[in-house]
């Protein structure tokens, strides 16, 4: 008789295990390594470092009280996972037995967090009842947020049975061997990125053949979503298609040679989109998508001519898998690739999602995953006392348990969040799938409460990007915004409900993106006049040449723009918000009148008399969150600044709220973190701040090691504090607040300062200039600042001419001279 497969083989021996776990669990998570061929975990060490991979490895619980008490994992591997077994002796479609695997996960959770910090979070938790289920749980910041469903709430858990499938197998060995490459975000990055570098390409090409950026990029943005359309299904297939074409593609590849009539019939699809029902381009039925995107059909220049050229350049793009464009990256590298001025930025690194979600969660998912456990609770005592009953008064109580879920069901599709910075809305949609997947556990919990199908729909409530609102500036960014919400709600929609559940219309609009300046407002603005009544202007702040002597890009100063000043200058309003988050502009305090004009910055600096002149701009948002949050209009904000906000000049700000009456707490803070830059694509270093109205412990991560992955970015490992935060984003002994001591004074100086870059010379400058580094003259000297003693860096010097007088330092040193005459 021929012998039973691996997989039978495991099925077979664990069918009738009902041991205890203490008996069983050890043999069956080694059973179901050698079933998913990878190593066993090793024998355990008396020091709990080198425990990487094993049995029952130790733990220690912080307690708030500063007491300690010791745990055990029951398996550990570094890096990968937590797993915690149970026995559950109930049946696997009992209220008691997912009561039961749900104190597992939480006692997971708790394992997690008590790990020590140097070795970081694992990415995921597993629980197992041993030789029933196999639940997976991951987090994929590894920051210490909560772990949630993988890969969503309605597939996360395991029959023994489902080991058949060879997908689920190497799901589970990839979670053994290479977790992190189960992070959805970091398959869907490459696709994105090569869209959008398709889309820059056809962006230059119809700029050149004579059209404004602006219609190139609205002509580009249809042509992606119906591109992203007919790949999800929402558009019909192609009536002669070959392998499922789409019908986009069919109208492109049909007329190619035709350009003039594939104009017309553009228009004709676009309009019948709009409007739903039969399209002559198509012969075909179309759903009604209407929104804003497809608007304006009859304007002259909603299609734009294309050459055969350009028609290959779409269906190079069309090609690209649009099901699996990540939108939390999406809108970033569209907006670079769309935008003649930023289009430079797509060779640069984006921001993670990674990095996005460290804010995100803390401020908004961590809150609501709160109230979800509360809500559960008080659901799961409900559903015990129902077992002890019967009849009417027992559907009568499990009636009760679905009310408390339904409430906070309720609170889940009513709650706004704000990001007063929204780009193009990578913060808002990162909130809104997590939103979604949270709702997903709602559905799940109401189904096995016993809620008929018919019932779960809730009288059509549900999560919908109307909750999320945005304020931008930035005409075209905050159009990719809205299209970025409905591709995401779209993508998650469609993948956990299909196609055919999708309702009309496909799009709506919900005015919730403002396209405004979110700190001032105004009654208007005029031109700013001299007192010989001429126009101000001052540099555009974007337009280069080269320089002459030295090569280099300096502004160009006959690039001018208009001076303004603002009429009856005032804080801007917001929408009405349960939580803020956003990543605002990265100016500095020095460069705001630069950058926005002296008219824009003094009716700012009048407007709000609270933020200290001396601030950064990022500071008026800080203000108005921290306002909103205090005064009660809204739960907690979360926002992005530069590392700065650390310094007196910024802290200020903060101090102020923290000793207002009612006082702002800060509940989460990463003081140093890397960052890209949105406008540039330039790494930058950045802190982020959690405001909260609430006194609860706050949580500090400090960066151990920071790594770059294959990706190009920075895979961070984090160090844990708890406790107050102080404006200084430091834990413990509250530094900011004490006194010089007048004994020190005349001590100390703090030594010399550089006053502009034009003094600094890079090693390779040295060498250009004609000195050896290694025997430099008395007028170059070695140089470096607190962050070069503390990250080294690469040697740098500066030029000091103290003590020479122009002419000695023009006739000794004239190449030097030379360089400081261009620079400085």
């Amino acid at each position: 008789m021929q012998a039973p497969s691996p997989v039978e083989a495991f099925l077979a021996r664990w069918a009738g295990a009902d041991g205890s776990e203490l008996a069983n669990y050890q043999l069956f998570v080694g059973d179901l390594c050698r079933l998913l061929e990878v190593p066993l975990p090793d024998p355990a060490r008396e020091d709990t470092r080198d425990n990487a991979y094993v049995f029952e490895r130790g733990v220690t619980f912080a307690h708030g009280d500063g007491r300690t008490s010791a745990g055990r994992i029951d398996c550990y591997r570094r890096g990968a996972f937590v797993l915690e077994a149970k026995k559950v002796k109930l049946g696997p479609h009992t209220r008691g037995f997912d009561d039961a695997l749900m104190r597992a996960r939480a006692q997971a959770e708790g394992y997690a967090r008590a790990l020590p910090a140097a070795e970081g979070r694992p990415p995921f938790l597993l629980v197992v009842d041993v030789g029933r289920v196999i639940e997976l749980y991951a987090e994929f910041t590894r920051s210490g947020a909560n772990y949630t469903p993988f890969p969503d709430a309605r597939s996360h858990r395991l029959k023994l049975a489902d080991l058949r499938d060879e997908a689920v197998r190497a799901r589970l060995r990839t979670l053994w061997l290479d977790p992190m490459a189960l992070d959805p975000a970091r398959a869907s990055a490459k696709v994105t990125r090569e869209v959008a570098v398709q889309l820059a390409a056809l962006a230059r090409s119809l700029e050149a053949a004579g059209h404004r950026p602006e219609q190139a990029a609205a002509f580009l943005t249809r042509c992606l979503f119906s591109m992203f359309a007919e790949d999800v299904g929402l558009l019909p297939k192609a009536a002669d298609a070959d392998g499922g074409q789409g019908a986009f593609v069919g109208l492109l590849e049909r007329w190619r040679d035709d350009p003039a009539t594939l104009h017309k019939m553009l228009a004709v699809l676009w309009a019948d989109m709009d409007r739903g029902g039969f399209s002559a381009a198509l012969a075909h039925d179309v759903l009604r998508f209407n929104g804003k995107l497809f608007k304006g059909w009859q304007a002259a220049d909603f299609v734009l001519p294309l050459a055969r050229e350009q028609i290959d350049l779409l269906l190079r793009a069309a090609a690209s898998n649009w099901r699996e464009v990540e939108p939390a990256i999406f809108g970033t590298l569209l907006e670079w690739a769309l935008d003649p001025d930023e289009r430079h930025a797509l060779g640069a690194h984006y921001t993670p999602r990674a990095y996005v979600e460290r804010l995100v969660l803390p401020t908004v998912v961590e809150p609501l995953r709160a109230d979800w456990a509360d809500a559960q609770a008080a659901a799961h005592v409900l559903a015990n006392e129902a077992n002890a009953l019967e009849g009417k008064k027992r559907d009568d109580k499990l009636a009760e348990a679905r009310a408390e879920i339904r409430r906070f069901h309720h609170r889940l599709c009513t709650v706004r969040v704000l990001d007063p910075a929204c780009g193009s809305g990578n913060f808002l949609y990162v909130t809104l799938e997590h939103l979604k997947r949270l709702e997903g556990e709602v559905m799940a919990q109401l189904e096995a409460l016993g809620e008929t199908q018919g019932k779960l729909g809730l009288e059509g409530e549900t999560v919908t990007p109307e909750q999320l609102r945005g304020i931008e500036i930035n005409e075209r960014a905050a159009a990719l915004a809205e299209l970025v919400l409905w591709i995401g709600y779209l993508q998650w929609h469609i993948r956990t409900f299909g196609n055919t559940s999708v309702a009309e219309p496909v799009l709506h609009d919900y005015g919730n993106i403002e396209h405004r300046d979110a700190v001032l407002a105004h009654d208007g603005q005029e031109p700013l006049r001299d007192a010989a009544g001429a126009l101000v202007t001052r540099w555009d702040g974007k337009s280069f040449k080269t320089h002459p002597a030295t090569g280099e890009q300096v502004p160009d100063e006959t690039a001018q723009v208009v001076q303004w000043r603002y009429l009856n200058p005032r804080p801007a309003q917001w929408p009405q918000a349960d939580f803020i988050v956003g990543n605002p502009p990265f100016i500095g305090n020095k460069r705001m009148r630069e950058a926005l004009g002296d008219g824009y910055v003094e009716a700012l600096r009048g407007a709000w008399p609270s933020v200290p002149e001396t601030a950064d701009f990022v500071m008026y948002w800080w203000e108005r969150a921290a306002c909103d949050v205090r005064e009660g209009r809204a739960r907690q904000f979360g926002l992005i600044t530069t590392n700065s906000i650390t310094m007196i000049f910024n802290r200020k700000v903060i101090e102020a709220h923290q000793t207002a009456s009612p006082p702002l707490h800060l509940a989460f803070a990463v003081p140093d973190h890397p960052w890209v830059d949105g406008s540039s694509g330039a790494a930058v270093r950045i802190a982020m701040t959690v405001g909260s109205s609430t006194d609860a412990k706050g949580r500090l991560l400090h960066s151990l090691e920071e790594a770059v992955t294959d990706q190009g970015e920075f895979a961070v490992r984090f160090g844990l504090r708890e406790g107050e935060i102080h404006s200084d984003l430091s834990v413990g002994a509250r530094i900011v607040g004490t006194q010089r001591l007048v004994a020190s004074s005349g001590l100390s100086f703090q030594g010399m300062n550089l006053v502009g870059k034009g003094f600094r010379l890079e090693e390779a400058d040295v060498r250009a200039l004609g000195y050896d580094p290694a025997k430099l003259p008395e007028v170059i000297k070695p140089h470096c600042n607190a962050r070069d003693l503390l990250q080294g860096g690469e040697p740098c010097f500066v030029i000091d001419f103290f003590g020479y007088s122009a002419e000695r330092s023009r006739a000794e040193h004239p190449a030097l001279y030379q360089w400081l005459f261009d620079r400085v």
